[in-house]
């Protein structure tokens, strides 16, 4: 697949999640295979053109995980374009436009979902982008504002209009959150739309077989996917297969699980120094866990993580104390396995159920 002048690994893709997709964790899910392009968490124009140290901490790369993309978020188009410059410049190979955050915070200063607002403002806040930049600019929308201002398909005629790569669309409105189902109908017609540039869906992709239907259905030429990556890194991996073979690849073991879990938090320490990389970590390890079976005494104790020393000796005791829920060979014991639940992306067919923020969008 080709993003402007970027060739990709495959037509899968990381989306960004705030507070979530940061350099240590990019490393960990590239790692592991048939990851097309990983996109940065949301970064504010604003904060770079300041040069604050945390801005440019949330744009490093390594030439591990690229090609990368970084996500700005920001309403003044000099100040998009100028930070785009940036990126650029300090090693991104491509830059992706927020029009699709639906949080207060954002979308009160012009950017994230209010951008789907203006149309003729948003063209030419991203002509200036693309005029100013050797590398593709991305734009990752939602279906409108709500559903009386279903904007996305003629945002994206005007964006491709100028010069835009690609589009990256979720499929819900701003007004819905996370609430309801993911409209696959919404994005084909975004894919309709488009003359050339390649439309990624996007929304409750958890499996390879709710990335199957999401292409089958809404006819889009690529998958973004954002929390089910923290609920299971090897999705990507899984879901490539699965699309090329119609096989499914065996769910990693629970030693797998573990050793990629240390193997991404001494990321995060190294990133970040000891002190705030397990700071860090204590919101990333319950994800690990929901896939180990029982794993409440392991939860209970890692959200207050301080070193890695400790993070061992927490391993060492929750893998003693799992021991009661296996078999004699070890094999977590049925009736203790994680269970599945109906995602909106079902086609018949069992998914995986992550929680998401609830409650009006404007509390957030």
């Amino acid at each position: 697949m080709k993003i402007g002048n970027l060739e990709l690994e495959s037509n899968l893709f990381l989306s960004p999640l705030a507070g979530y997709t940061n350099l240590p964790f990019r490393l960990t899910v590239k790692g592991l295979g048939s990851l097309g392009l990983v996109t940065t968490d949301l970064v504010n124009a604003r904060s770079l053109l300041e040069q604050r140290a945390v801005a440019f901490k949330m744009i490093a790369t390594d030439p591990r995980e690229q090609p990368m993309s970084v996500q700005l978020f920001g309403g003044v188009p000099e100040e998009m374009r100028d930070a785009a410059l940036m990126v650029q410049e300090r090693g991104a190979q491509s830059v992706d436009i927020n029009m699709g955050c639906p949080v207060k915070k954002v979308t009160k200063t012009g950017s994230g979902s209010s951008m789907m607002k203006d149309l003729g403002a948003t063209q030419a806040l991203v002509k200036g982008m693309v005029d100013a930049l050797d590398i593709p600019v991305t734009a990752k929308m939602r279906l409108g504002w709500d559903d009386q201002n279903i904007t996305a398909p003629d945002l994206t005629m005007a964006l491709e209009d100028v010069g835009v790569s690609a589009i990256f669309v979720h499929g819900r409105t701003r007004a819905q959150g996370f609430s309801g189902g993911v409209n696959l109908e919404g994005i084909r017609s975004v894919k309709q739309a488009v003359n050339s540039i390649p439309v990624i869906g996007n929304g409750d992709v958890t499996t390879a077989e709710a990335a199957r239907i999401m292409l089958r259905d809404s006819e889009c030429d690529g998958v973004s996917i954002g929390r089910g990556a923290f609920y299971n890194p090897w999705i990507f991996k899984q879901t490539q297969h699965f699309l090329e073979t119609g096989e499914q690849l065996p769910d990693p073991t629970f030693k797998d699980r573990i050793e990629l879990m240390r193997a991404h938090l001494k990321r995060m320490i190294e990133f970040y120094g000891e002190g705030r990389g397990c700071v860090q970590f204590r919101k990333v390890a319950p994800w690990y866990a929901k896939r180990f079976g029982p794993s409440k005494f392991f939860k209970d104790r890692v959200v207050r993580l301080s070193s890695l020393e400790e993070f061992e000796e927490i391993l060492a005791q929750y893998i003693d104390w799992r021991n009661r829920f296996c078999n004699d060979t070890g094999e977590l014991l049925e009736r203790y396995s994680p269970g599945a639940q109906y995602s909106s992306i079902t086609d018949g067919v069992k998914q995986e159920s992550i929680k998401v923020p609830k409650g009006a969008v404007e509390n957030w």
